[in-house]
């Protein structure tokens, strides 16, 4: 497809990282419910269920940043 404009065709997309596939981790943990629909262990005197979100919060902003960083350093290494 090429712009009307200039007539030469769009850059391709550079976002096609293997690394992108983390990111399924922080989606698919909170929906399986069996690992949080229990009352014990409690932490501090809360429930399992109200600290394990916590941790899925945590777990998403850990894969996020190991995601961006690992494509930020690729995309870098590439463009060298």
């Amino acid at each position: 497809m090429a712009d009307t404009e200039t007539g030469t065709a769009p850059a391709r997309r550079s976002d096609h990282s293997p690394w992108n596939w983390l990111l399924v981790v922080p989606i698919v943990l909170p929906l399986l419910t069996p690992l949080f629909n229990i009352d014990s262990p409690r932490l501090w005197g809360f429930p399992a269920f109200y600290w394990l979100q916590f941790l899925f919060i945590l777990v998403g902003v850990a894969t996020t940043s190991i995601v961006y960083r690992m494509t930020r350093i690729r995309r870098a290494a590439r463009d060298e």
